[in-house]
Formats: C-alpha cells, sequence, structure tokens
C-alpha cells in the first residue's frame, strides 16, 4: 500500500503558522521521518509520498534530503512564476531522482486567479516534459479553473488533492459539478484524501466518494491519508478502515489500483 498524502516539517526550519495550539494541539509539533516510519506500520502501508507543505525551494531540497526511507517520493515545490528548468536542475541528480511532482498552495494563495496565471505555462509544460506532476490543492470553486489548466496542457499530468476541497465545502451540488467536469480530463487523477474529518458523516462520506469513484474511475484514484492533519479527526488508522469500508464492493484489481497502483503509476514510483 502507498500513502499517496504526507506531510513532513520542522518548524524551525519550516514554520507553520497556520497550526492554532488550541485547537490543534494534536499536531502543534514537528513531524519527522521516524514519525512517518511510525504511522506507516500502523496503517500497514509499504511507502509514502510526501508533500511540500510551505511555498518554499529550501523546504524541497530538505524534504529530498530527509524525508527517510519511508518516503518512495516528494512532492515539493519551485517557484513556477520563474525558471522552472533552472530550479529543477538545481536540485541535482540526486533530488531529481526522488521529486516526483510539484505543488503550489493554490488555496491559500492571495491571488485567488493564480492557476490561471499566463506566466506559469511554460513551467508546467517543462513538469510535463521531466515527468513530473502538479498537485492541484484548490477549493470546490477553483475547480473549473484547473479544468481550463488540465486543457491547455494535456501532456502533464495532474493530481487533484482531497478530492477538491469538499470536506470544506457547503455546496456539493456545486463541488459534483465540478469534480466531474474536472474528471473528463483524462490528464487529470484525484487523491481520497483530506477527509477524514468525513468520518463522523458516513452518509456523506460515502456519498462525495461514490461520486469520485464513478467520475474518475479506480484507475485515476490514490489513497492518502493527509498524515499529520488526520490526527485532527478520527486518526490515521480509522481513516484507512473508512477507506478499506467505502472500496470494499470494489473488485481486487480497483481496490489494488486505489491502494497503491494509481500513485505508483501516476508518480512514477516505479522508477
Amino acid at each position: 500500500m502507498i500513502d499517496a498524502h504526507v506531510h513532513l516539517w520542522n518548524r524551525s526550519t519550516d514554520p507553520q503558522p497556520w497550526i492554532d495550539p488550541v485547537s490543534m494541539a494534536a499536531i502543534d509539533r514537528d513531524f519527522a521521518a521516524v514519525d512517518l516510519e511510525q504511522m506507516l506500520a500502523e496503517t500497514g502501508a509499504g511507502a509514502a509520498v510526501v508533500v511540500q507543505a510551505t511555498n518554499s525551494l529550501a523546504e524541497t531540497r530538505r524534504l529530498l534530503a530527509g524525508a527517510g526511507p519511508g518516503a518512495a517520493g516528494v512532492v515539493g515545490w519551485i517557484d513556477l512564476t520563474a525558471d522552472a528548468g533552472a530550479q529543477l536542475d538545481s536540485l541535482g541528480a540526486d533530488g531529481s531522482q526522488r521529486l516526483v511532482g510539484i505543488r503550489h498552495l493554490v488555496h491559500v494563495d492571495p491571488d485567488p486567479g493564480w492557476l490561471g496565471r499566463p506566466g506559469i505555462d511554460a513551467a508546467l509544460d517543462v513538469l510535463g516534459a521531466r515527468g513530473l506532476c502538479f498537485d492541484l490543492v484548490l477549493r470546490p470553486w477553483q475547480l473549473s479553473l484547473a479544468a481550463t489548466v488540465a486543457d491547455a496542457h494535456p501532456a502533464t499530468r495532474f493530481v487533484l488533492d482531497h478530492l477538491g476541497g469538499v470536506a470544506d465545502s457547503t455546496d456539493d451540488a456545486g463541488w459534483e459539478s465540478g469534480l466531474r467536469a474536472l474528471a473528463q480530463r483524462p490528464n487529470v487523477s484525484a487523491k481520497i484524501s483530506g477527509l477524514a474529518a468525513l468520518v463522523a458523516d458516513p452518509v456523506r462520506l460515502r456519498r462525495v466518494t461514490g461520486v469520485a469513484i464513478e467520475a474518475f474511475g479506480p484507475n485515476r484514484l490514490m489513497y492518502g491519508s493527509d498524515w499529520p492533519l488526520v490526527r485532527l479527526t478520527s486518526g490515521s488508522a480509522a481513516w484507512r478502515t473508512a477507506v478499506d469500508e467505502l472500496i470494499a464492493d470494489l473488485n481486487a484489481g480497483e481496490r489494488t489500483a486505489i491502494l497503491s497502483g494509481t500513485a505508483s503509476d501516476c508518480y512514477g514510483l516505479a522508477r
């Protein structure tokens, strides 16, 4: 099993000012490679994809160097408004081998239309040419913009994190419309991640997951825990159990795709 979405952070080098020590006490600390190894053992996962938590090239370098043996790959950050090729080259051969994708925190960027900036077009094409994915972390109302961008870059693979932020949505109908439209783009896959808060509402969780399975199909969906943020709600073990129950009616091949195959193929982890 591959956990396609986890985070590591050391706040002395990469501050996380969004963490509230009162309401987020469960994650109000550093999380290192040894903590990841423990979580993977608890959930039965063999490897993980570590995803950036700050828009920082320095953080990307640190993750590439220190994510530990449990990290099959790293989704890092580069400045897509600058020379993407030069930044990727600066990571060196060792870092480039572990780098499987790039992400920008679009959902909290001061420019809500950041994803549509003409200045990032060339960089997205560079990612496609180098076999790197671009992870999409969005608000539901940004899904339509993501579809337009995916259309404009057919050779680049996009990965939608957290099913487009449905856990925070109050408009499931609007989210579903946007998700289904994005899923029509064959170069887009998605993560069943960031939904642990919905475990307390099993009816809604099953409904939104069912929409995703129908829209993308198992071969374009992948499991992710969003650890350590999952500690704020059900916990990683409970989330793993919930996902097993959600996909129990699928056949063995479809379950394998969601739990490992899609992530391996999409991120090129077999390489």
